[in-house]
């Protein structure tokens, strides 16, 4: 089994990797103007640095910066980032 370590460093760089549940469609591409507002409006909300972002039809990678105040364990900050990401872009859809 795999032993993943993880810096839970204030202001550290993480990477990650988000894919739709339907692997077989475009929704992320077709929606790309969405997908920006979605995560704009996150990062007004909870601060980071969006370092970089490659957006393909079915999922996303990217690399994020947190605001050196943020302390708490990536574990608890990056998902609440995510959740609203998610629900921005959700209920934005058609």
């Amino acid at each position: 089994m795999t032993d993943y370590r993880r810096n839970f460093i204030p202001g550290g760089s993480y990477f990650f990797t988000v894919a739709l549940a339907e692997r077989s469609g475009r929704l992320l591409t077709d929606n790309i103007d969405l997908l920006r507002r979605a995560v704009s409006g996150v990062k007004r909300e909870h601060p980071f640095d969006l370092i970089a972002m490659v957006v393909l039809p079915e999922h996303l990678h990217c690399v994020w910066a947190l605001p050196t105040g943020d302390a708490g364990p990536l574990a608890t900050l990056s998902p609440t980032r995510w959740k609203k990401i998610k629900a921005a872009f959700s209920r934005g859809l058609p």
